[in-house]
């Protein structure tokens, strides 16, 4: 069924396109929703999906740290998103501490402060945004607001104390350093030759090494008791840094056979996943529940998008600070991550946890769609590499 719904939800995309462009994740989503328990009860939550839905995340976040360039979006882009992190942090402690007090306060500040790059990364692309001064914008709020979160998991939610968890979090910290001097370091001649020659042969040595790689810093993420997406993060910086200096050919064809594995398969799997096991009863019966969904899906707005003016450039009209606003509070995969350590933990309600996720269904359905159409049709701004192709 899975498969069955994952081919399912792009076809169902291109056909409401010509109305209405929706991400194909949002289709996924409910086809998920009507699937599962919930409603139909075509699909049931079980091991295996449940291990091929972690590894979908991992990939998620993975690719999101190989777009990102440090270089190119520039220290004083970066200290800006975190300045208005921080704003995103501290409000949502605010409203964590009126619905869900205690420990589950931080649980909610950390799911209001994020941003999900990996789930815009596709939207940006598609648009011809990932040039322009407003899609730099996008990529330094989303990956803040996806790493920052990250840490704050690591520190605020672990098992072990505060304290032994900042420690825990730079050992991770001077291990990932060491692998980015490495991967900037070594000389790569030999690893891209490999690459290259066994690109259209059985061994594939790119993505054979890509998959280590993932596998490798996710393992030591879980071993140190930190979040694992904070390790697949990593491994996407590493993996882009290792790959600057291939040919542009190979980099390509390697960027497409991973994404292909992706987007094509572990991905979708994540978001179809992700509506199986919402939890549309917990929902439904709670009535407090019900009403937050709405107050959440504008208080991440409001949070987000007040952090996103932080980035806007003095070039950017009205509409673009609009735009950027909603892009800014399209959140889901954190907050799945977040909120599911909450309840496991016993930190968060159940309710208030299919309030939160489904505040970040909704935010994946509507940012995105008004965002690029106050934003603009696009579709005509290219970068200049692809109009040179042209």
């Amino acid at each position: 069924m899975i498969p069955l719904l994952a081919v399912l939800a792009p076809i169902l995309a291109r056909l409401i396109g010509p109305v209405l462009r929706i991400p194909v994740v949002v289709f996924e989503l409910v086809l998920g929703i009507i699937a599962g328990p919930a409603l139909l009860g075509w699909v049931h939550p079980n091991e295996i999906i449940d291990m091929l839905s972690e590894f979908g995340l991992a990939m998620l976040f993975f690719l999101a740290g190989t777009e990102i360039d440090f270089k190119a979006l520039g220290r004083k882009s970066l200290g800006r998103a975190s300045l208005g992190w921080l704003v995103s942090i501290a409000l949502g402690i605010g409203v964590g501490f009126m619905i869900a007090p205690g420990d589950g306060m931080i649980v909610v500040a950390i799911a209001l402060s994020s941003t999900a790059l990996g789930t815009l990364m596709p939207i940006l692309r598609d648009a011809g945004e990932m040039d322009t001064p407003f899609g730099k914008a996008v990529i330094a709020i989303g990956t803040i607001g996806e790493f920052l979160p990250l840490i704050a998991i690591s520190i605020f939610l672990s098992v072990r104390a505060a304290p032994a968890a900042t420690i825990v979090l730079l050992v991770f910290v001077v291990i990932a350093l060491l692998a980015v001097y490495a991967a900037r370091r070594i000389p790569h001649g030999r690893l891209h030759t490999f690459v290259s020659t066994t690109l259209h042969t059985s061994a594939q040595f790119g993505v054979r090494f890509v998959l280590l790689l993932v596998a490798a810093l996710v393992a030591l993420s879980i071993w140190l008791d930190l979040d694992m997406l904070l390790g697949a993060f990593v491994a996407g910086s590493v993996w882009r840094i290792m790959m600057s200096s291939a040919s542009k050919k190979d980099a390509e064809e390697i960027e497409s056979k991973v994404e292909a594995i992706a987007f094509g398969f572990l991905v979708p799997i994540f978001f179809i996943y992700t509506g199986v096991t919402f939890d549309l009863k917990a929902l439904l019966a709670s009535p407090l529940a019900m009403a937050l969904v709405p107050i959440l899906l504008i208080a991440l707005l409001v949070i987000r998008g007040l952090a996103a003016q932080f980035s806007a450039t003095s070039e950017m009209t009205k509409r673009d600070r609009s735009a950027l606003a909603l892009l800014a509070a399209t959140g889901l995969p954190i907050i799945v991550a977040v909120t599911g350590i909450g309840v496991s933990e016993g930190m968060l309600e159940t309710d208030i946890a299919a309030a939160l996720v489904g505040a970040g269904m909704l935010s994946v359905l509507l940012y995105p769609l008004i965002g690029m159409t106050i934003r603009g049709e696009r579709s005509a701004v290219q970068s200049p590499q692809l109009q040179g192709e042209l």
